[in-house]
């Protein structure tokens, strides 16, 4: 009888008072292990990158503590998004629904804003997700840089459909797109193209004069060359006349 009560007694835990008395001081023993099992969790990749209060079940915040692969969730989440929106932006472009299609290419393009990191490997935006040091893998790079340069490059087909184009918005999109990749022969054309009706036709000449190295036969290319050299001939004349009377 003694015995049997003795085992189903509750037993004491350290530093817990049992009707208002004194707290169990720990023993040696009892602080090195436990000093020894939070040590531990530094060194365990099971944690899946949580800090060392989250993988010790401390909720750091108001929340069920932070994981810092929420970030790269959040960031592939926003990749995704972008790529669906510039599908659906070629879909609007098919259907000669420019305006619409002009929402959608920016929609995605704002998607991307959140996912440049620091380190400057696809463009110059502000990296919104900085705090969880997240970087971006090779195939998430390529993804973000051709989803950019797609973006650029529909765009401004679109403003060029418009029957009042903004030749400086061109200019600006097709100077993005180069950025990216040099050798981009639309970009190249449309830029001089958007130099032209802005009137600057040196930038015109040689970005028209690039896009005929790449494609050297293009009958639109030529033609742009040709009329940025007429009118470069024209402005030249008039200076000309303009220094005689002078003078004169």
């Amino acid at each position: 009888m003694h015995s049997t009560l003795l085992r189903s007694s509750p037993t004491k835990h350290p530093f817990v008072s049992e009707h208002n008395g004194p707290l169990q001081p720990l023993s040696l023993r009892d602080m090195e292990a436990k000093q020894h099992q939070i040590k531990s969790l530094k060194s365990y990749p099971e944690t899946g990158g949580r800090s060392l209060a989250a993988a010790a079940g401390v909720d750091s915040g108001g929340g069920g503590g932070y994981r810092a692969g929420s970030a790269e969730t959040e960031m592939e989440a926003k990749i995704q998004k972008a790529i669906d929106f510039k599908a659906e932006g070629h879909r609007c472009y098919k259907e000669k629904k420019f305006r619409e299609a002009i929402g959608k290419y920016h929609r995605a393009l704002l998607q991307l804003k959140g996912v440049h990191v620091v380190d400057g490997t696809t463009g110059s935006e502000v990296n919104l997700l900085n705090q969880a040091a997240a970087k971006l893998t090779e195939e998430q790079r390529r993804a973000v840089e051709s989803t950019e340069i797609e973006c650029y490059d529909s765009l401004t087909a679109c403003l060029l459909q418009s029957e009042l184009v903004n030749y400086e918005r061109v200019k600006e999109y097709c100077l993005k797109v180069l950025s990216h990749q040099r050798d981009h022969f639309k970009a190249m054309y449309r830029a001089g193209i958007a130099f032209y009706h802005l009137g600057d036709y040196e930038c015109a000449l040689r970005y028209l004069r690039d896009a005929k190295n790449r494609e050297p036969t293009d009958t639109n290319v030529l033609r742009y060359i040709q009329l940025t050299e007429m009118k470069m001939s024209k402005s030249g004349q008039r200076e000309r006349e303009g220094n005689k009377e002078t003078e004169g």
